[in-house]
């Protein structure tokens, strides 16, 4: 019996882990949003944030989990100096982040000073489940739009974002 329900939960372990890596969050359309968060950590973030506001789809961006010591400059650098203006005018930088945790509280705080009650959230596509996850539990009421940038990413990544993603979600349910 012990090797049966040992088997069992291999088998669903694994087709979870299966179901995780072929379903991965995909880009958002032109939906508005009052504001974008960016979390930092991976290549395409940034740009794809700068994007949305430029094209207009959110009024202004948070940069969760920046450096203390990146500068509005140093973006500009980073991006081109065409992005200066809207870095100087729409854009903050927030460093009290240092997961995805504090990620989603970061953000909650920055959209409740500002008064916001929609997001677009930029992260890569492999760790959108989690942080969306995180987010929904720090912003209950906030409407969130998944905006992934797509990379391609090892199954040793997969592997541990989703062993991440399991820890999460059982640590909620062992609290209730």
């Amino acid at each position: 019996m012990t090797i049966r329900l040992t088997a069992l939960l291999g088998l669903l372990y694994a087709l979870g882990f299966a179901l995780f890596g072929v379903s991965l969050a995909k880009p958002a359309g032109a939906e508005r949003t009052q504001a974008v968060v960016v979390l930092t950590g991976g290549s395409g973030r940034l740009e794809r944030g700068m994007a949305v506001l430029g094209r207009g789809e959110a009024k202004r961006m948070l940069v969760s989990g920046a450096d203390p010591s990146v500068t509005r400059a140093d973006l500009a650098r980073r991006l081109g100096p065409g992005t200066l203006l809207t870095l100087n005018c729409c854009v903050d930088l927030g460093s009290e982040a240092v997961d995805t945790r504090s990620n989603a509280e970061e953000a909650r705080r920055w959209m409740v000073r500002r008064g916001y009650d929609s997001v677009r959230l930029v992260t890569s596509d492999w760790h959108m489940r989690r942080a969306a996850y995180e987010f929904r539990q720090d912003l209950p009421d906030t409407k969130i739009v998944e905006d992934a940038v797509q990379t391609r990413p090892s199954l040793w990544l997969l592997f541990l974002e989703y062993n991440k993603y399991l820890l999460r979600r059982g640590a909620l349910w062992l609290d209730m």
